[in-house]
């Protein structure tokens, strides 16, 4: 490669960098990191993705919808979402028809149109990408349909049932799940970086549900190892709602929670199996045991915190 090209492709880099501010010129004429840069290779994404992010979150400060929880989820779903599967657009629809007061304005706010919804699920198209408007639009619609498949699992539908609602394979659902909760650290990680605390706590609360994969009720018994979302539920519905309450219980009242959390299949062929039930027992001693080292944790930070 000759020597002029070469000059003539990196002045092209440095201007586009430095345009986009991700670049600047210190007063001795050194370039250096913005805090948009920094923010972009600490959530581990390209400069065209931090770009695309910093432009809708800068969007999210000045009219965040905080009466429902579409916004944080859209916000969750990866930039980059085309290898989750197609959008089927009958079902776009029927889900934006389902949504209340609070997911309609979402829906405008980032640019969605019920109309063009309504349009694709009558036409049987897919998405124009012949330039950069369409492929920025193609991308916001991508996410806002896979962002309804988030909410999903993080309300407690299964993986099976999200996979059926929107007719697409088990593995794409749970490949979303692992992305969405990277995706999300980094999130939480760019707002944190450029200084926009309040945000960052609206999406660090967000992606202890999106870790748990269960609604706000359940986080504290979802931080217990073996306590999954289903587990947490059947546990809280059957009056153990913290982690005291867990903590204290004794390990043999842990076994017919355990089993009712199971899938039916294995309540009716197992549930007098000795050997099952020494495992669950097992599993009990060890829940409650995790369960007594993380109260006890919250109990000394509460004294540590008292005495400063």
């Amino acid at each position: 490669m000759d020597k002029p090209r070469l000059r003539s492709w990196v002045e092209s880099t440095i201007s586009e960098l430095q345009g986009s501010g991700q670049i600047s010129v210190d007063p001795t004429g050194f370039y250096e990191a913005t805090a948009l840069s920094r923010a972009t290779v600490g959530s581990c994404m390209t400069p065209e993705d931090g770009l695309f992010v910093y432009d809708e979150l800068r969007r999210a400060l000045r009219a965040f919808v905080m009466d429902g929880e579409m916004h944080v989820f859209y916000m969750f779903t990866p930039v980059n979402i085309s290898g989750f599967g197609d959008v089927n657009w009958r079902i776009f629809r029927s889900e934006i028809e389902r949504l209340d007061e609070s997911g309609l304005r979402v829906l405008e706010f980032v640019g969605i149109s019920p109309a063009f919804v309504n349009k694709m699920a009558n036409s049987g198209k897919q998405l124009p990408e012949h330039g950069a408007e369409q492929i920025r639009t193609a991308r916001t619609y991508r996410r806002f349909y896979a962002a309804f498949q988030l909410r999903d699992l993080c309300n407690e539908v299964p993986i099976h049932t999200v996979a059926r609602k929107f007719e697409i394979p088990r593995g794409f659902v749970q490949t979303l799940a692992q992305t969405c909760e990277g995706f999300a650290a980094g999130m939480v990680q760019f707002c944190a970086t450029l200084g926009w605390g309040m945000l960052k706590s609206v999406l660090e609360h967000m992606s202890d549900r999106l870790k748990a994969g269960a609604r706000a009720d359940l986080l504290e018994l979802a931080r217990i190892p073996f306590v999954k979302s289903r587990t947490a539920r059947v546990f809280w519905e059957n009056g153990m709602q913290n982690l005291r309450a867990v903590a204290e219980a004794e390990a043999k009242e842990l076994v017919p929670l355990l089993l009712l959390a199971q899938p039916k299949r294995y309540n009716v062929a197992t549930a007098e199996d000795e050997r099952y039930q020494q495992k669950l027992l097992l599993r009990s001693q060890v829940i409650v045991e995790a369960a007594n080292r993380l109260w006890a944790r919250e109990q000394q930070a509460d004294i540590l915190e008292a005495d400063m």
